[in-house]
């Protein structure tokens, strides 16, 4: 296989970084992080989203462009956590929406996120994970970073419809849905394997349809 570009896509807590894990680990490709640690201004925009929105966005759309420019310089294949379409499209809208972001800042901010995202090749595969907000709320509990504890379910929600609502639109890479609230690729080997298998036929240009032999081949 030549070199492959996947980036996965998520809301918070849907296991994003728990599968670039494993699948690094099975595949052998480089694995590149969502910069969450690294912002300085995380733990003050759970405390004040209004205060705090613009300058975390910014934050987070400069490391996720250096991050997109610099991984597409890397020649083997890479799995990305969270992608540059994300920071905008969900996470900044989101906020602008909910009226912790102005219409000033909005403006500058995606024009800026618009003008930068046509400079960046898209990835090959795009895996959107998608989870139900009960299981993002249970997982984000399991993880245990004390300014996420604070988030309502109501925010996921949100963002959970936001996200569905790209993926919709969203035409600049294939894109893969794994409805994750049945699957446990932690615990189960094999939840993994029929993961990257459909992932491998996806990159590979092939699918697979199996008819019902209750529908006898006839048109409906």
């Amino acid at each position: 296989m030549t070199k492959q570009f996947i980036t996965i896509a998520g809301n918070i807590g849907v296991g994003k970084s728990t599968l670039v894990h494993l699948l690094t680990e099975k595949t052998g490709w480089s694995a590149v992080y969502e910069a969450v640690a690294e912002n300085p201004y995380l733990a003050d925009f759970y405390s004040d989203m209004r205060r705090w929105s613009f300058q975390s966005q910014v934050f987070f759309l400069s490391r996720r462009l250096r991050q997109h420019h610099d991984l597409l310089q890397q020649t083997g294949s890479i799995i990305q956590d969270r992608s540059v379409y994300e920071d905008a499209e969900i996470f900044a809208r989101n906020l602008h929406q909910q009226g912790h972001m102005s219409q000033r800042d909005w403006q500058c901010y995606y024009e800026l996120y618009q003008t930068m995202a046509t400079l960046l090749k898209p990835p090959h595969l795009v895996i959107y994970l998608r989870a139900a907000v009960p299981v993002l709320r249970r997982r984000i509990a399991q993880r245990g970073r004390d300014y996420e504890q604070n988030i309502s379910d109501d925010y996921l929600a949100q963002l959970n419809d936001l996200y569905e609502a790209w993926i919709a639109g969203f035409r600049l890479s294939p894109i893969l849905t794994v409805d994750t609230d049945e699957l446990d690729y932690v615990q189960y080997e094999d939840h993994l394997d029929r993961i990257w298998q459909k992932i491998h036929d996806r990159l590979q240009g092939r699918d697979f349809l199996a008819l019902s032999s209750h529908t006898g081949g006839q048109n409906s």
